[in-house]
């Protein structure tokens, strides 16, 4: 799993959902550094985002043959979009987003519950898992989703997401042990693997 490189508002600590923003010069340079990593996979098939931040990354990791795969889309925050927890704490005192979700926002950002993101984390496994008999795949995607992914993975429910702390322009790796489902390695940095 690749998260994508870093972007103005990932930087920002805003949250960005459907907000269709570019990387910045720092998140292309911390996702073609992925590259080395990656190349040493035996990658069968690519999952992307539709999100231009995550497409971006997979080209710049070397994943080019890509399946846009809109459940891989990070969490729609809903009105939430854009904004810092500082700031919709000033409204919610102590809101935190895995306990109280989100509130509905525009048409284009409606807002999703964690159930709704968890739905999709388990379509996607559900369309990899048979592949991985072949090899790897690469999921590339954004850090919401990808903690829910490997929250509903190992079996817990998706707010089990929040134990799995995740940073932009990262490779981790999920896998099995004894056939059981392990996390093999976590919120890599470019360059550390």
């Amino acid at each position: 799993m690749l998260r994508h490189g870093e972007t103005e508002w990932s930087r920002d600590g805003r949250h960005t959902g459907r907000t269709d923003i570019p990387l910045t010069p720092v998140g292309e340079a911390a996702a073609a550094k992925l590259k080395p990593a990656v190349a040493k996979l035996d990658v069968v098939a690519t999952y992307c985002s539709p999100a231009q931040r995550a497409r971006r990354t997979a080209e710049l990791a070397g994943l080019t043959d890509l399946t846009i795969d809109p459940d891989l889309w990070e969490w729609d925050y809903g009105g939430y979009e854009g904004l810092t927890t500082k700031q919709i704490q000033a409204d919610r005192p102590g809101w935190y987003l895995w306990r109280d979700g989100v509130i509905p926002g525009d048409a284009e950002h409606p807002g999703e519950t964690i159930q709704q993101v968890g739905a999709r984390a388990d379509r996607v496994l559900a369309t990899v898992r048979p592949l991985l008999a072949r090899g790897n795949v690469a999921l590339v995607a954004h850090g919401h989703i990808l903690r829910i992914l490997t929250a509903r993975y190992l079996g817990l429910e998706p707010d089990g997401g929040r134990l799995f702390a995740l940073a932009t322009g990262t490779i981790s790796t999920l896998g099995t042990e004894h056939d059981e489902p392990v996390i093999a390695s976590w919120n890599v940095p470019p360059g550390a693997s």
